[in-house]
Parts: structure tokens; sequence; C-alpha cells
């Protein structure tokens, strides 16, 4: 059994009371926590059912339960581990609720629907959903929400939508993700009796990375806590990683955790056993020009390394092209494999080129937790288009035809294009000469197919004079794309639709015509750019809790990382979280021209390598 460090067993075995245990990166955070479980339950005597251990991911609960067995062995089973929903999911349900949740696209649609009954356009659905869900994160109901934004068009019009969401949504006893958090959160400041039973049940409670809680949250924990002497609420944390201010989180939740919960211990991990020396140097550089944080030093026992290498390359490609020469250096020696390597970015657009590289010198690779470049929606849409353009006429643009002609939404149902398949089948002719010539009675119907073939026959007739740029920028013109697009698309801190197709017109501009493009996509269909044993492509926000013997941290130029549009303290925060993955060699690049422009390099650069 690994033995603990001072610090780590003095943070397990803390018996009673509020502590909270500051973990820097590759502190041996997980380790302690279940160290605590099991202190508890072997040397103390608690009963596995009155521990409660909540994280905010699946696989964070199944690695603790993990490491939890061998010492509890069966025991280990009895102890709750679950992410903070779907204790909230249970709780709920527990407790007599009777809902179905809403998920991802079944909400796009329902949030459409008021919309449409509160008259309310050109506002994207994305914001709205998001707005509302920072709104409950942060415990504002519809009638704070309002009261709020007073004066503000586009919020008051958000604030109308809201309520009316909240009014539908119970109607038909529906639930969304975040209302998992906030009704259980009302049931449990509501009922004194629920409340009671919960605190009695759980005399232990630990939460897993507590920086990444929002007020919503805090509120449900407090309720929670059982205020026995007996008892007691242990928070693991790092200031250093809050990067999810997006969801409502926030550094202070850590800065001021003494003053919400006062006569609190703090315990802090600050012993690295994941980098070396030279790599904790580049982190501790680059965090200490934040002041909003709690000062600590960083320190390792392992052996000394190479330092940070920098690359700095003419444009993206060039860039892609040198961390293809490092990896090949990497791997070719023996010393490393490519599954012990990792590339990460701020935004997910950034892989394109890299997935192009990678291809083109068939270094295997996987994007984690996500899809290749080639495979996203909103660019596999546009593909979809170009090959129907090329050949409208053939089974394969039926087949493209199929995908695209209710995208941007057309209100074209399957009673429509069943019968545009039949009358085409009886006129032997693919389904564009069909579309063109079935009688359509119903009006709207008539305008969208009119509106689609004349912009879409100009280009099939000029098809070999235009160029694959050029068709793509007509095309995200005349659907008015990026509007659509956006619409749907919830703001997230690391992906943007809009930079992703942004991206395939750039590449699409090597090309000559439609052929020699699709074919090139067709290609990152294949196993190669799937590899769970190659390269690990990935955002720096994915990347959080990973770590890799290489890490390739691309794309640090200003406006790119540090985003443009973030605040400067939690994006310094996120080049921590990326460049804190590494654990022997870590590699930082930027390109001095980015997307055709001239591109300079991230102050965050200048701060990790100061004397």
């Amino acid at each position: 059994m690994i033995r603990l460090n001072s610090r780590q067993k003095e943070a397990a075995e803390f018996l009673y009371g509020t502590a909270c245990v500051i973990a820097c990166p590759g502190s041996g955070k997980t380790l302690t926590m279940t160290r605590r479980i099991a202190n508890l339950v072997k040397n103390h005597g608690v009963s596995p059912e009155r521990i409660i251990g909540l994280t905010f991911t699946r696989n964070a609960a199944q690695a603790m339960r993990e490491k939890l067995y061998p010492i509890l062995e069966d025991l280990a089973t009895r102890v709750d581990l679950a992410t903070i929903h779907s204790f909230c999911y249970s709780l709920l349900k527990q407790e007599g609720k009777t809902f179905e949740i809403l998920h991802g696209n079944e909400q796009l649609k329902f949030v459409r629907q008021v919309m449409k009954k509160k008259r309310i356009r050109n506002i994207p659905v994305g914001l709205i959903i998001r707005e509302i869900s920072l709104a409950k994160n942060n415990i504002i109901d519809t009638d704070e929400f309002a009261d709020l934004y007073t004066g503000d068009e586009t919020m008051l019009k958000i604030a109308d939508v809201y309520r009316l969401y909240e009014a539908e949504k119970k109607k038909k006893l529906l639930l969304d993700f975040t209302d998992l958090l906030f009704e259980s959160y009302l049931l449990l400041k509501g009922e004194k009796e629920i409340r009671q039973k919960y605190q009695d049940s759980y005399t232990h409670l630990l939460i897993d990375e507590y920086q990444d809680v929002g007020p919503l949250q805090v509120e449900i924990l407090k309720q929670l806590i059982n205020n026995h002497r007996k008892s007691s609420f242990w928070v693991c944390a790092d200031d250093c990683q809050s990067i999810y201010s997006f969801t409502g989180a926030s550094v202070g939740n850590i800065l001021n955790f003494d003053k919400v919960f006062q006569n609190s211990q703090q315990f802090i991990l600050d012993t690295n056993y994941r980098s070396t020396p030279e790599i904790l140097s580049c982190c501790q550089r680059l965090i200490d020009h934040n002041t909003k944080k709690i000062d600590k030093v960083l320190r390792t026992k392992n052996s000394t390394g190479a330092k940070a290498t920098v690359i700095d390359a003419t444009n993206e490609e060039d860039e892609a092209l040198q961390l293809v020469n490092e990896i090949k250096g990497l791997t070719e020696s023996g010393t490393y494999q490519f599954k012990d390597i990792a590339v990460l970015y701020r935004a997910n657009s950034l892989s394109r080129p890299i997935e192009d590289g990678f291809k083109q010198h068939q270094i295997p690779y996987h994007i984690e937790n996500g899809s290749s470049f080639y495979q996203r929606h909103e660019v596999k849409v546009l593909l979809d288009y170009l090959r129907f353009i090329n050949n409208p006429d053939s089974d394969d643009g039926d087949d493209a035809l199929r995908k695209i002609i209710n995208i941007p939404n057309r209100y074209i149902g399957k009673t429509f294009m069943t019968g545009l398949e039949s009358f085409s089948n009886k006129r032997n002719v693919h389904l564009f000469q069909g579309l063109k010539t079935m009688p359509i009675e119903v009006p709207y119907l008539k305008k969208f197919i009119k509106d689609f073939v004349c912009l879409i026959e100009p280009l099939i007739q000029d098809v070999a004079q235009l160029e694959p740029a050029e068709i793509i920028h007509i095309l995200r013109e005349g659907l008015d794309y990026d509007r659509y697009i956006s619409d749907d698309d919830i703001p997230s801190p690391d992906d943007s639709k809009i930079e992703n197709i942004n991206q395939l017109q750039l590449v699409s501009a090597k090309y000559k015509d439609i052929p020699a493009l699709i074919n090139y996509t067709e290609t990152f269909k294949e196993e190669n750019s799937n590899n769970k044993d190659g390269v690990a492509l990935m955002t720096v926000h994915k990347s959080k809790g990973l770590e890799f013997p290489i890490v390739f941290v691309i794309g640090m130029t200003e406006g790119v990382m540090p985003n443009k549009q973030g605040e400067i303290e939690e994006e310094r925060r996120i080049c921590f979280v990326g460049i804190s993955r590494a654990m022997n060699l870590l590699y930082l690049t930027y390109p001095i021209n980015y997307m055709g422009k001239n591109a300079t390099r991230s102050r965050f650069l200048d701060e990790i390598l100061e004397d």
C-alpha cells in the first residue's frame, strides 16, 4: 500500500468538523480522499453507508471506487460515491417526484416552442438556454431575473422565455439537467423533515473538485451538512484549477471558504508526484502572476528533467509539421509510445491543422471525448452540400440531399420525403430532378423548396469554374449558415462552431475542386484518426484530471491562449491546467501567422519562461 506523506496523512486523518484540502496538480488528491474514507471505516467504526463522496464526473467517482476497493473490499460498494447530478436525481426520485429529463436536442426544441409562443426571434436558442442555466446555478428565479435586467431589451425577452419555459415544464413534468440541482435545493431547503433525513443519513460528506461548484451546488451541500459533533464536511480543491466560471463556478469558493464555513481547517498538499522540477517551475512562474489565489510553493522530489521547449512556427500548418517531426523523433527512439503524448489546445477548432498534419505523416491519434474535425456536425453539413453540388444526379447526390434538405430547418418532414422518393422513382429520376418538378401544394414548403433550388442550381451549373472555398462562402451567405449553427450552439469555453467552419473554409482553399477535398476528408473516417493507442488530442478543459509523459500545448498566441473573450486570471488558470498535465517533457508552440493574419506570441509564454 502506498504510504501517505505527512500532509496527506493529516488531511486523511482529519476526523470531525469542516476542512478544505488544497490539492496542487499531481499531489495525490484521489489517494488522500480514498484513504480518508478507509480511515473512517476501518479505524473509527463509521458505517460505509454514512459516508458520501460527491464528484463532478462519473470517471472521477469510478476512479475513487477503484482505489477504495483494495482497502475496504466489499465494504467499498456500500460507500455512496456519485456525481452531484446523479445524487440529486436519486434524491428527487426517492422523495416521490415524477419527472422526465429534458435532454440536449429535446431541450432545444422545447425552448423553440416557447419562443414561438412568445413571438421572440433573433436571439439564439443556445444563448437562452445558457442564460437560464446560469441563472439557476446562481439561484436566480424568474422574477429576480427580470428585475436584474430592467432596461436590457434582449435579457428581458430571455426573462419572458425563462418564465414560460418553467411553467410549461412544470405542466409536462419535465426537468432539464440544471433542474436536478435546483429542485433538489428547493426540496432540501423547504422541507425540514427531508433535510433532516439526509443530514442524519450522511455523517461524513466529502466533495471533490470543490473549485468547480457554483452557488447552487454550495447551497445544496450546506443543506446536507450534519452539524453533529461527530460529523464532517471535507472538501478537496485547487484554486489554481478553477476554470468553469461559465457554469457559475468561482475561485471565490476556495478563497472565501473559511468565511463561509467558519472554524474550518485548511490543509495544503503541495508535493507534486507527477512532473519534473523544470515543469513545476513553469507552472509556478505562470500562476504567480495571478492575484486571486492561495499563496503556495509547488514542490517535487522527482528527478531533474529537460527545460520546456518553445517552438515558433510560420503558421498553423508549420506548427503541425514541427509537432510531427518532434513526435517522430520521440517515438522512433523507442523511449516513448504515441499513447504517451497529448496535444492540448484552448479551442476545438485548433485540432484541424494538427489532424491534417498527423494524417499526412501517418501519426496515429484520437480526439479525447470528442469528434474528429471533419466529423463535427457543422463541418459535415457543408461537406454534404459540396457532395450534392458536385454530383446531384447520382446515388451519392441523393444521399447528400437527404442529409441537407432540412438544414437549415425547412420544415420538411418524413411524409414529404416519402412523397419525393415515390415521385422520383416513378419517373426514374434522381431526387433533385424530382424536387424541381414535383407539385407542392403547401405554400411555405413551396417557398422553401424554391429558395433552396434558386441557391443551389447556379452552383451546380458553375461547379467547374468555382473552387470549394468560394462555394462554402456562397453557402454560408445564402443559407445564413453562421446564424443557423450559432442558434443551436450553447456557448462553451472551448468550442466554437463558427471557428470550425472558418477552419474548413481555410483548408478548402488548398483544393481546386470538390472531389479532391471530399476524398481527402473521407480519409478521416479511417481507424488511424480514432486510435486509442495514438496521440491524444483534446482541449485543455477536457484534459483536467489527466496526465501524460509528454504534453504539447499549441496555439499560444494572444486572442487564442489567452482567449480574447476570457477573464485574464481564469485564462491563466486554464494555461496552468494545460502545462501541469506534463510529467516528463513540455512543449509550448505558437504560430506567428494565425488564420492568415499576423499573430502575437502569448504573454503566458513570457511569464512561463521568466528567469
